[in-house]
């Protein structure tokens, strides 16, 4: 899952990389990534902290997946897939570092999220976001997320989530 980046200054090539979560260091990243943006804008809930606190165990041993996009090989976007069961995952824990944000990695990563979905064997993927995340919703919503009522997705584990998005694959 190798992709190049346009987004190079003049004279430089960066190169972009996503690939499957695969060592502690890994999952430093992960966890510190999320716990930035969550801290900023909202605050961490029991359910951030379980499931940053060992994605191997609470995302991966359970069937899914955590990609890393890599610029270069350092860690500046993150994406997990969780298994709800029967080809059905959420899309969760998105996120670009703040200083890249605007370069299309975000939509990197969540079309490689989509690629490792289907991979996967998913049939569907939901999301629960925030109107304070419009530019994320935003890009949900082009590469063909669509807006439904929550219980058209059955609960969601955060108080933060009033934006619930459905991707058929």
């Amino acid at each position: 899952m190798n992709q190049q980046s346009s987004q190079s200054p003049p004279g430089e090539t960066a190169r972009l990389v996503i690939s499957p979560l695969s060592n502690a260091i890994d999952a430093r990243a992960f966890k510190e990534l999320n716990e930035e943006w969550i801290s900023k804008l909202f605050s961490l809930e029991d359910a951030d902290r379980l499931i940053l606190g060992d994605p191997q165990v609470e995302i991966i041993d359970k069937g899914g997946q955590v990609l890393l996009a890599r610029v270069d090989g350092v860690v500046v976007g993150c994406v997990a897939l969780v298994t709800a069961g029967n080809g059905v995952f959420e899309l969760s824990k998105m996120t670009v570092s703040p200083a890249l944000r605007g370069r299309g990695l975000g939509r990197a990563i969540v079309l490689a999220a989509v690629g490792k979905a289907r991979e996967l064997g998913a049939s569907t993927l939901f999301l629960g976001s925030s109107t304070k995340l419009a530019n994320a919703v935003r890009l949900y919503e082009s590469v063909g997320f669509r807006h439904v009522p929550l219980d058209e997705l059955g609960p969601l584990p955060y108080r933060r989530a009033d934006v619930f998005m459905k991707y058929e694959l």
